[in-house]
């Protein structure tokens, strides 16, 4: 049974720094594709970033250069180092792991096979809680 558990969510003021980790059990990081979501209640969920097999990463605009994902194949862990938090950065985060049979893995995204259409992750924590504050 695959699980994934985040951890070191909390409250910090904007300009600061968190890391947040996963840890991932019945499952293999140092072979899949993995990635990290927020959300925030009302609104639609967001990659923050996004890991390939080979070490590529994606981030989007609103987080590059801040955020960094990393992994610990050792510890079979994720990492998200958040530094220079700006209040719009308030959200459930979560990690999410390995694309769906059928998909494939670029970039950080899965895609379907046959149609090359995105798709989601298969396995997803229950989300630790970032509070930036001003």
């Amino acid at each position: 049974q695959v699980q994934l558990v985040e951890s070191g969510g909390g409250s910090v003021q904007a300009g600061g720094s968190l890391r947040l980790s996963c840890t991932g059990s019945g499952l293999i990081v140092s072979n899949i594709c993995m990635g990290w979501y927020r959300q925030v209640p009302g609104k639609e969920r967001e990659r923050v970033a996004a890991l390939d097999y080979d070490g590529t990463t994606t981030y989007p605009d609103s987080v590059k250069g801040r955020f960094t994902i990393s992994k610990d194949n050792s510890k079979n862990m994720l990492y998200l180092q958040m530094n220079n938090l700006k209040l719009e950065d308030t959200a459930m985060y979560y990690c999410a792991a390995d694309c769906p049979r059928g998909t494939y893995c670029s970039g950080g995204y899965c895609y379907v096979r046959t149609s090359m259409a995105a798709a989601d992750f298969s396995y997803r924590g229950p989300g630790t809680q970032v509070n930036v504050s001003s």
